[in-house]
């Protein structure tokens, strides 16, 4: 019995450092970088955000917000500004690493800083739960456009 349990955790711990040396090459979560920004001005936006040819109905409520309340820091079609505010149709916004809830709580709560250096994130003043899931259904369209899934 012990043989086995010394062959089950042999077997845990190769495959823990399979898993590890795999993920060596990707960036982990936490530690997002953008490009050289020196040759942008402030406010420049980050990234170039293709746009879907239709929204729906929510996204196309979810962008009049996010225009009113975001797009001041977040730029244009969620593109980030230079200085300002980071991209949103960016990987670590994946819906997979950042749920709606995390949008959410952001707004609502502010966040502090902790994927960019552009500083901690306000409250959302005028806000409510169900403006944010129209802004994140903005957001999630987007991201599909621009491969971020």
């Amino acid at each position: 019995m012990s043989r086995n349990l010394i062959l089950m955790f042999g077997g845990v711990l190769l495959a823990g450092s399979a898993v590890l040396y795999m993920n060596l090459g990707q960036q982990p979560a936490g530690t997002m970088t953008v490009e050289n920004t020196s040759e942008l001005e402030d406010g420049a936006p980050l990234m170039v955000v293709a746009r879907p040819a239709e929204l729906s109905g929510n996204a196309i409520l979810g962008e009049r917000i996010f225009e009113a309340k975001c797009a001041v820091c977040h730029g244009a079609n969620a593109a980030g500004q230079n200085g300002v505010g980071p991209p949103l149709i960016d990987n670590i916004y994946r819906p997979g690493h950042h749920g709606e809830g995390a949008f959410i709580s952001a707004a609502l709560n502010g966040v502090t800083s902790h994927h960019w250096d552009f500083g901690n994130m306000p409250k959302i003043e005028g806000v409510t739960r169900a403006d944010i899931k129209s802004v994140v259904a903005f957001i999630r369209e987007l991201q599909r456009e621009n491969g971020v899934n």
